[in-house]
């Protein structure tokens, strides 16, 4: 079970990894960074991608898939406790930006981040190593 530095040296040896950072969306910090920030201040980089994680996480429209609305403070027998969506996907002209929620035991908020190349990185390949990683990452 990997560790903060451990998870973001694994999500760096990624073909085409280019950056990467586990951020909590509730304060916008970044807990750990490894490689570039693509606007070359990884503090920067985390509150922007927090505010669209925090987005995807709590408004209703990525929140709910085509199911009856509840509140979101009642899940459903046996539904996950976490946010509603696993990932984001960014594209832009050059890379890919790969947001993975983790879901831990305590009231979680941190996800993953990956800024992918787009010419040499695995967009498929990154996004089941981040579900990977997120299952197995060890929040201390």
């Amino acid at each position: 079970m990997p560790g903060i530095d451990a998870c973001l040296h694994e999500i760096m040896a990624l073909p085409g990894a280019r950056g990467a950072a586990i951020v909590d969306w509730t304060s916008g910090l970044a807990l750990g960074t490894a490689g570039e920030s693509p606007n070359g201040d990884h503090e920067t980089t985390a509150t922007e991608t927090a505010e669209l994680a925090r987005a995807a996480a709590e408004y209703p429209a990525f929140a709910r898939d085509a199911e009856p609305a509840r509140p979101p403070a009642e899940p459903a027998a046996g539904e996950a406790k976490g946010p509603p969506v696993e990932d984001l996907i960014v594209t832009t002209r050059t890379g890919y930006h790969v947001l993975r929620f983790v879901e831990t035991t305590f009231d979680s908020s941190v996800f993953l981040h990956l800024w992918l190349d787009r010419d040499t990185g695995n967009l498929a390949l990154a996004r089941l190593r981040l579900q990977q990683l997120a299952e197995r990452l060890v929040l201390a």
